[in-house]
């Protein structure tokens, strides 16, 4: 081959070569940006429902949300079966409320890394008024009770809308996403204007569960059934419960659905009263990215129900 000829046949090959390079460079340019599967997303476990709905609030399509609830279980019943072991080992971030709220799966929840952990009952959270009369009655429990530490603390944080907010952004933060409130001041107000005719109002609740929620929305504190727990109180506690709804004519009886409300239906005979649902756990609340915002609106439609 002529040296004329090589050097024709070097540049052409030069050519090609650049050309080929060139297009594959555009390919990959013009190739769209592949955004995580949900298999590929860091996953997030918690032990109830509503840390679920605070969770996803908090991380929209960032994470994915699990809880290990079943839909009749109370909060205070959460225990970690080989199925929740398993899939606590694959989840980035685990959170729960804490050893006295969740006395069955204290152990194992200590047995897990501070980085992998947000025990809420940790975190700088707003406390709950609590009246004398529940007072006294948490008292009396406490001494049959002695695995739920939090009974004159009541650990139904998540009803506060500010706490709500504070567990969010601790979420936020251990994933280092944006910080954003998951229910914002606007909203919040419009909830209490809806719920002031309703400030002095009269009922008794199935539980000692709703502390946080009247402390954030300025209400009476209700009469409750059972103790913080969920537990049945003692027969002074239950004499003085009669006693008090007569004297304050209560409205109505609140009932959740994860309980068993026969006592709350033989109250309800004996008093005369409607029997009204009130949620804490919002088990019917599918879990969106403004998932706290519309179980609070379903929470205070609820509580609004008993007095129209």
């Amino acid at each position: 081959m002529s040296i004329v000829k090589k050097i024709q046949y070097n540049v052409c090959f030069a050519v090609i070569a650049s050309v080929v390079l060139f297009s594959s460079f555009l390919a990959v340019a013009d190739e769209p940006q592949k955004t995580p599967t949900a298999q590929q997303k860091p996953l997030i476990i918690t032990t109830i429902k509503p840390l679920a709905i605070i969770a996803k609030s908090a991380v929209a399509d960032n994470a994915r949300v699990e809880y290990l609830q079943s839909a009749v279980q109370s909060a205070h019943e959460v225990s970690l079966p080989v199925s929740a072991l398993k899939k606590i080992e694959r989840a980035e971030l685990i959170i729960w409320i804490g050893d006295g709220f969740e006395a069955r799966i204290g152990k194992p929840m200590a047995l897990l890394s501070e980085a992998k952990r947000i025990t809420v009952m940790e975190l700088d959270l707003l406390p709950a008024d609590h009246g004398d009369s529940e007072k006294e009655a948490n008292k009396e429990a406490h001494k049959n009770h002695h695995h739920h530490e939090h009974l004159q603390f009541d650990p139904h944080v998540w009803l506060n809308p500010a706490n709500a907010n504070i567990v969010a952004n601790s979420i936020q933060q251990r994933l280092n996403l944006p910080i954003f409130p998951i229910i914002d001041s606007a909203q919040i107000e419009q909830l209490k204007v809806e719920l002031k005719p309703y400030k002095k109002k009269s009922y008794l609740t199935h539980h000692d569960a709703f502390a946080h929620f009247v402390t954030a929305f300025e209400l009476a504190e209700g009469h409750s059934i059972r103790d913080a727990s969920g537990a049945s109180q003692g027969a002074r506690s239950q004499y003085l419960l009669r006693q008090q709804a007569s004297e304050a004519a209560a409205s109505c009886i609140f009932i959740e659905p994860q309980y068993a409300d026969k006592d709350a239906k033989v109250l309800a005979r004996e008093l005369q009263l409607p029997l009204k649902i009130l949620d804490p756990q919002g088990f019917d609340q599918p879990l969106t990215d403004d998932s706290y915002g519309k179980f609070m609106t379903g929470l205070v439609a609820q509580f609004k129900a008993c007095f129209e």
